[in-house]
C-alpha cells in the first residue's frame, strides 16, 4: 500500500495492482447492494477509475486503520453518492460525475447510514479473505514452478483447503515418493501458505494491529 504513494512510474504501477487485487472484494460489495452483476462491475470499474486518476490511496495509512476498512469506507460513501444523484436526476436535476475525494470522505468510520449495512460489509469482507487467499495460493505456485515442482503442487493443493480427497498412497505413487516424503510435502506446503497469507494480511493492516487476530477473523467470515 505505501507504494502506492508518490507520482512515480512504480507508484502508479503498484497502485494499479492494488486496485486489480482488491477488484473483486468491491464487485461483491456493490453486487449484494444493488442485486445486478453488470451495474455492479460497471460502477466497480468508476470507482477504481477514480482512485487511479486522482490518486486517492495517498491518504491512506497504516496509522489510520486496516486498508481492508479504508476501502470499503470510500466504496460505501462512493455507491451511496452515486445512488443520491441518481435520485437527484430523477427529480429533475442534472446528474453529476461522481468524484471521489472532491466533495466526498471516503474515511473509515464515518459511513453514511443505510439498511443492511452490516450483511455487505461481511460480503465484501469475505471477497477480500478469498481474494487474499488467492493471492497466497498464486505465489505459492508460481515459487513452485521456480524452483521445477510445479507438478508436486498441482497433485498436493487440494491440501491446502481441506480438500484433499485422494490418498496420500495414490499421490506418493503419482509424484515417485514415499508416504512419508508426501507428509513431509504437505506440511511444508501448509506452513509455506501460512507464512504467504500472514505476509498479506501484514501489508495490509497497522503493525500494532495483531495478524493472527486478522487472520481468524478473516478465515471466520469465510467458513460463514
Amino acid at each position: 500500500m505505501l507504494a502506492t504513494r508518490g507520482e512515480s512510474p512504480e507508484a502508479r504501477a503498484a497502485l494499479s495492482d492494488l486496485c486489480a487485487a482488491y477488484y473483486e472484494p468491491v464487485v461483491k460489495f456493490l453486487r449484494a447492494r444493488l442485486r445486478n452483476d453488470d451495474q455492479a462491475r460497471e460502477l466497480a470499474h468508476a470507482f477504481f477509475e477514480q482512485l487511479l486518476e486522482k490518486n486517492n490511496l495517498s491518504s491512506a495509512s497504516p496509522e489510520r486503520g486496516r486498508f481492508r476498512s479504508y476501502l470499503l469506507g470510500a466504496a460505501k460513501h462512493f455507491a451511496a453518492d452515486v445512488h443520491a444523484k441518481e435520485h437527484a436526476g430523477k427529480r429533475g436535476k442534472q446528474h453529476e460525475h461522481v468524484t471521489i475525494g472532491e466533495g466526498t470522505d471516503t474515511s473509515p468510520g464515518v459511513d453514511p447510514p443505510e439498511p443492511d449495512v452490516k450483511p455487505l460489509e461481511i460480503e465484501f469482507d469475505k471477497q477480500w479473505a478469498l481474494t487474499l487467499l488467492d493471492h497466497a495460493i498464486k505465489q505459492l505456485e508460481d515459487e513452485h514452478r521456480d524452483t521445477g515442482k510445479l507438478q508436486q503442487f498441482e497433485v498436493l493443493k487440494p491440501w491446502l483447503t481441506g480438500g484433499g480427497t485422494t490418498s496420500q498412497d495414490d499421490v506418493a505413487a503419482k509424484l515417485g515418493m514415499n508416504e512419508g516424503a508426501v507428509k513431509v510435502a504437505i506440511h511444508r506446503l501448509r506452513k509455506r501458505f501460512r507464512e504467504i497469507v500472514k505476509s498479506e494480511i501484514a501489508q495490509t493492516i497497522p503493525e500494532s494491529d495483531d495478524v493472527q487476530e486478522e487472520l481468524r477473523y478473516l478465515m471466520q467470515v469465510v467458513s460463514g
